[in-house]
C-alpha cells in the first residue's frame, strides 16, 4: 500500500521551476534555491545555520529567502 500524501504538500520532485533567468522576484524560497543550485534543501538550511556556505539567506518572517542575484553569482563562479 502506498503511503498517503497530503494534497497541500506536493512532493519536491513534482514542482516545475521556471528557468532562473525568468525569475522576476528578488528572492526565492529554500526549495527553489536548492533546485537551482542542485543541492538538497537541507544543505542550504545548514549553510544558513552554520553561516559557512557560498551564499547567505535573508530571514523574512523567520523563513529563509535566497537572493536570486546571489544564486546567479554562485552558478557563474562554478562554471
Amino acid at each position: 500500500m502506498k503511503p498517503s500524501t497530503s494534497p497541500d504538500k506536493a512532493p519536491e520532485t513534482a514542482i516545475q521551476y521556471p528557468p532562473l533567468e525568468a525569475i522576476m522576484h528578488t528572492h526565492v524560497d529554500t526549495f527553489a534555491a536548492a533546485h537551482y543550485l542542485m543541492r538538497k534543501p537541507q544543505t542550504l538550511r545548514s549553510w544558513a545555520s552554520l553561516e559557512n556556505g557560498p551564499l547567505r539567506p535573508q530571514r523574512i518572517n523567520r523563513r529563509l529567502a535566497w537572493l536570486v542575484v546571489d544564486i546567479k553569482r554562485v552558478l557563474k563562479a562554478n562554471k
